[in-house]
């Protein structure tokens, strides 16, 4: 036996990291989840601090908010999690509108309220989501724009307590998040609700993880659902939302953050899943098959329509659909690219969509991130399928309340769409506190009613109709009214500042460094893409088009000197371990929508971070 006293482990060699001083931490809106208390940088030291750039439209930055959850749990006495509420929308910039949604979708960290992009002009930030880590001694030493980053940033963090822990320079403790007090109501930020054949309203309880009926005054609650704690089982859900009454007398819901559906029964009050693994759906993944055994990503809103169910995959920006007789799920519109593109439904683009309605031969959308409304239809011809067309809206950035003829008419994220019985499509104009009105027949948008609180879905009951009003918790009643309600127009662009670039070839970068023991998986090919257009199409005169570099050279048309660069990037990295067989492979995937304006003097290089340290831009 060896008495000896064993050699003590030598402490992990430091990665070579950039010496990069985080800026100061400001934001006119102040803290969320503080208990009152401002914070500043120096609050953290001893800490790793993950900011998180996000503003409450963003299906992806919803994302990144739940694979932040494991790693914000399993290091919680050494790391600290920062939201920063950077607005894109108006409506985000209201300060209880961000405390609202920061309870809506159980953010359990601190947050600031930065409506004027101030700290995000600081961390020279260009997407949401976008996340930054800041090492113990206040230092950023890593930037990752989009989602499919916790692995890589689980990772770090690991390097990060070794290696200051070593130092001397960790320190831990319970982190600076205060939770608000708890809100005795029947609903919490309901998302969507169904009239049953009994009269009684079904509506999904979406910040409770339940369903709950309610008598058919819409107020008495009858019976919940779901355990209410966020699982996926027989009795749990995970924010559901869409809801949709199938022939059989059974309703389909969209478990949104499970990325599944399920079907409940209720005259037995049985729950089952239909479609989806509880995993997300990535670039790559089967998009048809067996119900069961494919990913869905987000699923908002569900339609019966032309003997199948529809779904708004909010996640990636289509529409799929599920066959209950053959138990089969498919792509039915959409390439994933986010946007407003129309035409055959295999070509369209969505941003989003997050509400449907079906009305004879066509299916109306809410297409949130573009502020429109849409829908599919069978196409012309003896093509057969379907196409896409817009009724209103015009891009990303574009949004507002103005009512008249719909080629001009304004919207503000809208989340919910209602088929009307004289043939018009009631909108409910969430971000506007409005339900509008668009009649096909006339091409005229009016506004039905205002000052409903963020409205996200409504059902027809006789000459009523009763609105969803998410953030004041409750159905509201409401007489159709045979004249509209007069608004004075207001029109809005987001306000993120545009990027000067100089006239002639641009060149685009996309920074993606592989994490740390990790590697590109180029086992099937290549492992990334890269997809570029521009709104209006007019700015690029070449270089648009997907490709395999993260890299092009953009040519820009000198008659156009505004616009939008629309670039969609994604990298698969794998574990770098030769004695692994079967490696741990990782999808990084981010859209942005760069604007730019072309001036002489601008910049002749346009980098974009997905992953990185913060200084290979």
């Amino acid at each position: 036996m060896n008495d000896a006293a064993p050699a003590p482990t030598p402490a992990p060699a430091p990665r070579k990291r950039a010496r990069v001083r985080a800026p100061e931490l400001i934001g006119k809106g102040g803290w969320i989840n503080t208990g009152g208390k401002d914070l500043r940088l120096a609050d953290f030291r001893g800490r790793t601090l993950i900011l998180d750039f996000w503003t409450f439209c963003c299906i992806n930055c919803l994302h990144v908010l739940d694979e932040l959850r494991e790693l914000e749990e399993k290091h919680r006495d050494t790391v600290v999690i920062i939201g920063v509420h950077s607005p894109k929308f108006v409506h985000e910039a209201e300060h209880a509108a961000v405390v609202d949604a920061v309870e809506r979708y159980e953010v359990h960290h601190p947050v600031l309220d930065d409506p004027e992009l101030a700290t995000w002009k600081q961390y020279a930030v260009r997407a949401w989501p976008t996340l930054v880590v800041i090492d113990p001694e206040g230092y950023v030493v890593a930037q990752h724009a989009g989602e499919g980053h916790a692995h890589a940033i689980a990772r770090l963090v690991e390097e990060l307590e070794a290696e200051h822990g070593a130092k001397g320079t960790l320190r831990r403790g319970d982190g600076p998040y205060v939770a608000p007090e708890p809100v005795a109501s029947d609903l919490r930020f309901p998302g969507k609700a169904l009239l049953l054949p009994s009269g009684n309203f079904l509506v999904s309880d979406s910040t409770r993880h339940q369903l709950v009926e309610l008598a058919a005054d819409g107020e008495r609650v009858v019976r919940r659902v779901g355990s209410g704690e966020r699982g996926f089982g027989p009795d749990a859900f995970s924010e559901p939302q869409g809801l949709a009454l199938l022939p059989d007398g059974t309703v389909v819901v969209a478990d949104t953050v499970n990325h599944a559906l399920r079907r409940f029964d209720p005259a037995t009050g049985a729950v089952e899943t239909v479609a989806g693994t509880g995993r997300q759906w990535w670039q790559g993944s089967p998009t048809s098959g067996p119900a069961l055994d494919v990913d869905l990503s987000s699923p908002w809103d569900v339609a019966w329509w032309r003997g199948r169910v529809w779904i708004a995959m909010a996640g990636v920006h289509q529409l799929w659909t599920w066959d209950p007789e053959t138990g089969t799920v498919a792509v039915a519109a959409g390439t994933t690219n986010e946007g407003l593109h129309d035409g055959p439904a295999a070509e369209a683009w969505f941003a989003q969509p997050s509400g449907l309605a079906a009305a004879g031969d066509r299916l109306w959308i809410a297409d949130s991130e573009t502020s429109a409304l849409r829908y599919v239809h069978p196409a012309d011809g003896d093509g057969g399928g379907y196409a896409v067309t817009t009724a209103v809206g015009t891009g990303l950035f574009d949004f507002g309340h103005r009512d008249g003829d719909a080629a001009q008419a304004l919207l503000q994220h809208p989340l919910g769409v209602t088929a009307l019985p004289d043939g018009s499509v009631a909108v409910c104009d969430t971000y506007n506190h409005a339900l509008r009105r668009y009649d096909p027949a006339t091409g005229e948008v009016t506004t039905l009613a205002t000052d409903l609180r963020e409205p996200s879905d409504a059902v027809l009951v006789g000459g009523d109709i009763v609105v969803v009003e998410s953030a004041r918790h409750r159905l509201t009643r409401l007489r159709l009214p045979e004249e509209a309600v007069r608004v004075d127009a207001v029109a809005h662009r987001t306000q993120r500042a545009a990027t000067e670039v100089a006239p002639g070839t641009l060149r685009l970068d996309v920074v993606f460094q592989a994490p740390a023991g990790q590697k590109l998986d180029t086992r099937y090919g290549p492992s990334t893409r890269l997809l570029v257009s521009s709104t209006p199409p007019a700015l690029l005169a070449g270089g648009e088009g997907a490709g395999t570099d993260l890299f092009r050279e953009l040519e820009l048309n000198p008659e156009v000197t505004e616009g939008v660069l629309h670039v969609s990037a994604m990298a698969a990295s794998c574990d770098d371990d030769p004695a692994n067989e079967y490696p741990a492979c990782h999808v990084h995937q981010q859209d942005w929508g760069v604007p730019v304006t072309v001036a002489p003097g601008g910049a002749a290089r346009l980098p974009l971070v997905l992953a990185g340290m913060d200084d290979d831009a």
